[in-house]
């Protein structure tokens, strides 16, 4: 007898999509820790721009899943420029007001910086293997 089941399909891995959700994820949490940490108390990512890097990491999240791996090179671009410019923005606007004098910055603010770094790379991977 013969078998005339389909051959199993093996998808190759793709450079970059892993790093792309490890990225999305960072991002997700981060958005809603404290970002600022004063002695008044913790101020949380989600009172301001954790929003915007939250919606830009549920882009960077479809764009791991998506086939197209130029559409998601550019999600995760559009995401890194997102998770790196907002808390930069947020730690420059801080020392043009108060310098460093009573704040901190909180481990949301970091976790959405180390993940904007990690989907600029994924970005990077994804476009190359394209």
């Amino acid at each position: 007898m013969t078998s005339t089941a389909a051959p199993a399909r093996v998808r190759a891995r793709v450079p970059g999509r892993g790093r792309l959700v490890a990225a999305s994820a960072l991002v997700i949490v981060g958005s809603f820790l404290p970002w600022i940490q004063t002695a008044a108390g913790n101020i949380s990512g989600a009172r301001g721009a954790g929003v915007w890097t939250f919606y830009a990491a549920m882009l960077g999240l479809a764009g791991a899943i998506i086939p197209l791996r130029r559409v998601g090179a550019v999600q995760a671009a559009i995401m890194a420029a997102a998770a790196i410019a907002l808390p930069v923005w947020q730690v420059v606007h801080l020392l043009s007001l108060v310098g460093m004098a009573g704040w901190l910055p909180g481990p949301g603010l970091v976790l959405v910086l180390g993940g904007g770094v990690l989907a600029a790379v994924a970005a990077r991977q994804l476009y190359r293997a394209a």
